[in-house]
């Protein structure tokens, strides 16, 4: 990690207090990093380990902790084995895979569009990625996997559209954020038209799908998703010294020899691949690209971007979130997606309240 640029952060608040930064000595490398963002990692990568054991002793069939830990090293009965490992366990890795993927995602778009609103979620991304998936499930008729496939282009499509859509003479944050939104809009009449057009089995199977929902969940998830994620996360932590310096200004990192507009098209890019992987696995997950990154942010008091922060934050709500819908209604499991919708619905009210009482919108 790069030390924090002394300045004010994208999301449009007031820089938090300057992370003190160390360095890190080998041979003749040396690495500055930001001791509190180091500590804030690690408690959530605790945090997010921690109730992802608990989660996946939580269901019908209890099983303990200490129990899931024994069947996780190959120390358990075979039928905890079995419920451990083939049943819960891929559920459990998919909502980690996802939600750092969304929490990534989520602290590249806001950086790019130098406002906390940048969300993927709410610029239309997901209702695109939902678009090709309805497009498959309801006019094409196809399967899972060719679910996943329409998700994906879905997605990619909609993001290009957006992006050239708000490009004159470079892209300008607000630009993005007020294109993505009316993009959203006519994605989600869209979708609203293909599920009046579909009939009852493709209707209950298409409003499963766009709710987001972590159920059934097994490797064949998984697989591509992480795939994308060692690719497309190094991309985006590579780019992430370039993204913290056109924060300061395309004039002043075009200075400091940035490449701001091929930076920002990677970073969109990867973004967008991101999303589009991550719905293809669970669904359209609501605003746990909006609020990972602000509460990563906060926690670490950086200025800039952090990338790595965004992705445990939003693996560690995720999991939080999944266990909690779990626990708070057991005689019928609510898809993590309402309860994601539910808290984040209610932080972007009072990100909006506090933007407006310090008059930035």
């Amino acid at each position: 990690m790069s030390p924090a640029l002394p300045r004010r952060a994208a999301s449009g608040t007031s820089a938090p207090r300057r992370a003190r930064p160390g360095v890190l000595r080998r041979g003749g490398l040396s690495l500055a990093v930001e001791r509190r963002s180091l500590v804030v990692c690690a408690v959530l990568l605790v945090t997010a380990l921690a109730f992802s054991i608990v989660l996946i002793g939580t269901g019908d069939y209890r099983i303990a902790p200490l129990d899931v830990l024994r069947s996780l090293t190959g120390h358990g009965n075979p039928g905890q084995d079995f419920v451990v490992r083939q049943l819960r366990l891929p559920r459990v890795v998919v909502a980690l895979l996802v939600g750092a993927s969304l929490g990534m995602a989520g602290a590249a778009f806001q950086t790019v569009a130098r406002n906390p609103l940048g969300s993927p979620d709410v610029i239309g991304f997901g209702q695109g990625s939902a678009a090709g998936a309805l497009v498959v499930i309801v006019l094409l008729k196809g399967p899972a996997w060719q679910v996943s496939l329409g998700a994906v282009a879905g997605g990619l499509l909609t993001g290009l559209a957006v992006y050239l859509l708000a490009w004159k003479n470079g892209v300008h944050g607000y630009r993005l954020v007020l294109v993505g939104i009316g993009g959203s809009a006519v994605l989600s009449a869209v979708n609203s038209y293909l599920l009046v057009r579909a009939d009852f089995v493709d209707a209950a199977r298409a409003v499963v799908w766009i709710t987001g929902s972590l159920d059934g969940r097994d490797w064949s998830q998984v697989r591509p998703l992480l795939a994308a994620d060692l690719v497309l996360m190094p991309l985006l932590l590579g780019h992430g010294r370039a993204l913290r310096i056109t924060e300061m200004g395309d004039d002043a990192a075009h200075a400091l020899g940035v490449r701001v507009e091929r930076t920002r098209l990677v970073a969109v890019l990867a973004a967008v691949l991101l999303t589009a992987a991550a719905t293809a696995a669970a669904g359209p997950i609501a605003f746990i690209a909006l609020t990972a990154p602000q509460l990563a942010r906060r926690l670490t008091r950086s200025p800039g971007v952090a990338l790595a922060p965004a992705a445990l934050m939003g693996a560690a709500l995720l999991v939080v979130a999944d266990w909690a819908a779990q626990r708070t209604f057991p005689s019928g499991q609510v898809p993590v997606g309402v309860a994601t919708g539910v808290l984040g619905g209610g932080y972007l009210l009072w990100l909006l309240v506090t933007e407006r009482r310090a008059g930035r919108i």
